[in-house]
């Protein structure tokens, strides 16, 4: 289902729940004129029934009140249904706004954030070159600063991939192309690379079994690595240990990214993977991101038909453990 589709449900919801209020409304309307019209005509049945005998008008009467009650049961009826209808109506669109309020804030937060990120790397790199163009340094130096420009640049790339992914994944036709690999290779050269290239300071530490195969798609599955690794470095200190792990339990493969940072909080546990969330706002968050990393990681997963969760490391900080179903990978 696409963003559009998702966008006009609460709006046909909201017309349906009009349309049927508007309707219900004119049946009651209705249902008052009819029922004071047959009151008035059992009146004057019952002044016709004087000259008949007392058992005569009591069976009447009793008629009459029996009609009365099922007519005021019938409109009490059509009444309870119409307020709790327009209660539900209230609800939903209260619901609807209070949603539409709260990805308004997202999407406020993520232009401000987008923008910070997209200009820090682009002035670093920047200043670099300048740097490069106007002095006269020694090969070590000139080394080291373009090794800088260069993780700058990377840090910009992966940054407007991650957007780009983030707009393939809204689209409903967005697939993905799978081939067999050997997972253990592959994620011990991208994280060796990774290391290597944007010099963290915290120390990782790789626990990777060996020969572990799996059908993934070359284009989005470093994703998931990217995102999962970079959220453990924003949120842990300098000199704390992020350990990543690649296990085979049974038929499952499970992947593993641990960290010693801050956590996640019980509240934000089920908030973290939907778009632009991000605990905190852009006026007293101090880590960087765009709350599209753990978002494109939940989508990605899914599509390699795996299951996402994060758990309380001990004694603190996060572990987002992610599952490979054994059905999926003969």
């Amino acid at each position: 289902m696409n963003s559009g589709t998702k966008k006009s449900r609460p709006l046909l919801v909201f017309y349906i729940l009009v349309a049927y209020v508007v309707l219900q409304f004119a049946w009651w309307t209705f249902s008052m004129f009819q029922l004071n019209n047959e009151i008035s005509r059992l009146k004057n049945e019952l002044n016709l029934l004087t000259v008949e005998s007392a058992e005569e008008v009591a069976n009447h009467g009793n008629e009459i009140n029996e009609k009365l009650r099922k007519r005021w049961f019938m409109i009490s009826s059509e009444g309870a249904v119409f307020i709790g209808l327009l209660l539900l109506g209230v609800y939903r669109i209260r619901k609807t706004f209070k949603k539409e309020s709260q990805l308004a804030d997202r999407q406020r937060n993520f232009l401000l954030s987008v923008t910070h990120e997209l200009k820090s790397p682009i002035a670093s790199a920047k200043l670099q070159l300048q740097t490069l163009q106007k002095r006269d340094l020694g090969k070590d130096q000139q080394q080291e600063i373009i090794a800088s420009a260069i993780s700058d640049t990377e840090r910009l790339n992966n940054l407007v991939e991650n957007i780009l992914l983030a707009a393939r994944i809204d689209n409903s036709s967005f697939q993905i192309h799978k081939e067999r690999m050997n997972l253990s290779v592959y994620i011990s050269d991208n994280m060796n690379q990774m290391i290597q290239l944007f010099k963290y300071h915290q120390q990782v530490v790789l626990d990777i079994d060996n020969d572990i195969f799996l059908d993934i798609d070359r284009t989005t599955f470093p994703s998931i690595i990217l995102n999962l690794f970079e959220n453990a470095v924003k949120y842990s200190s300098a000199d704390s240990i992020i350990t990543l792990s690649l296990k085979k339990h049974k038929e499952n493969i499970i992947l593993k990214v641990a960290d010693t940072g801050v956590g996640v909080s019980d509240d934000d546990r089920n908030k973290i993977f939907e778009k632009f969330y991000r605990v905190g706002n852009e006026d007293t968050r101090k880590t960087k991101g765009t709350g599209l990393g753990l978002y494109i990681v939940k989508h990605i997963v899914e599509l390699h038909n795996g299951s996402i969760n994060v758990k309380n490391n001990i004694p603190k900080g996060s572990i987002f453990e992610v599952t490979f179903n054994s059905s999926h990978l003969k």
